[in-house]
């Protein structure tokens, strides 16, 4: 009875000195895998924060939204496009603008050099699509990669009713204010993809669908068709971009002052203010620079849940979009 009662003892200290070693054991390598992981996140957290552009300070103290961006923007050495890049160069973004000519390619780069802005140029010829190409190969050649496209050129010949269209006229449309945003955004998904994503800015306009005359403006035919193809090519493709990350929006600008619109009211001043008021609600124009604005705000984090919109920017222009 005695004996069996010490074996039963002994057993017991046995089990339980067993057990305190497997938990020490346990125990240790508890805290020495908490230890590598804790270190595994230390060092992810560290790489991740130097992959990631810091947000960046003007001299003023104002945050850059977009600072280590690269853009490119098209049709980008005048009137709103020159506004939208500067613009995102102010926003700390480096940008690659394009033009048919040299010389205002040259011309727009000393602007904003001078205000010490970080751009780039290459003459483009967007109807063209090796052109178009050769853009985004110079783009990723001068930056390293792309993670903005804001397509701006387009052509809009004044006073020509679609019936009275002629053919070549209609294909120039259509390369220049369809064709190229295709190719473009055909082009660029690569490098947007090698970035973890980015953002596509189509722009459009109002006048397409605009309700003044109702039935839209008849001068604009070509150019009216050209542009809905372009919000319908937008939405068709967003489902397509967003699994990879990609946003892609258009912003239509209405009533902006370019010279587009000062050529429209060129021939009668006189009668600019009553139109002036009838079809724009707030009665002036608005600038490129509030315009620009609009598109900085898309292509930055702060639109992050915005994708396959249409934006109406108007200065309170009569629209029905």
């Amino acid at each position: 009875m005695l004996s069996t009662a010490a074996g039963k003892s002994q057993l017991l200290m046995k089990v339980q000195g067993g057990l305190t070693c497997w938990l020490e054991l346990a125990r240790t390598e508890f805290v020495k895998r908490s230890y590598v992981v804790c270190s595994s996140m230390r060092e992810n957290t560290a790489l991740s924060a130097l992959q990631q552009p810091r947000m960046r300070r003007t001299p003023e103290g104002k945050e850059q939204k977009l600072a280590g961006k690269v853009a490119v923007v098209t049709g980008s050495t005048d009137g709103i496009g020159l506004a939208i890049a500067k613009r995102l160069c102010e926003e700390g973004a480096s940008v690659m603008i394009s033009s048919r000519h040299k010389a205002n390619v040259d011309a727009a780069l000393a602007q904003l050099r001078q205000q010490n802005l970080e751009a780039a140029g290459v003459v483009c010829h967007v109807g063209k699509e090796y052109d178009l190409h050769m853009l985004l190969e110079e783009t990723v050649e001068e930056f390293g990669g792309i993670d903005i496209l804001v397509s701006n050129a387009g052509l809009n010949p004044l006073d020509l009713r679609l019936l009275k269209t002629p053919e070549d006229t209609w294909n120039k449309i259509l390369d220049i204010n369809l064709k190229s945003s295709y190719f473009l955004c055909k082009e660029v998904v690569p490098h947007l993809e090698e970035r973890g994503g980015g953002s596509i800015v189509l722009i459009g306009t109002t006048a397409a669908p605009c309700s003044y005359p109702p039935a839209g403006i008849p001068e604009f035919g070509s150019y009216n068709i050209s542009n809905i193809a372009l919000l319908a090519m937008m939405k068709t493709l967003n489902p397509e971009l967003a699994p990879l990350n990609i946003r892609i929006n258009c912003i239509t600008p209405g009533g902006i002052r370019t010279r587009s619109w000062r050529d429209m009211f060129s021939e009668d001043r006189r009668n600019a203010g009553p139109v002036l008021q009838e079809i724009i609600s707030s009665g002036r124009f608005g600038s490129r620079e509030e315009f620009s604005r609009a598109v900085s705000f898309l292509v930055s984090d702060d639109a992050s849940s915005m994708t396959g919109e249409s934006i109406v920017v108007s200065s309170q222009m009569d629209t029905c979009m």
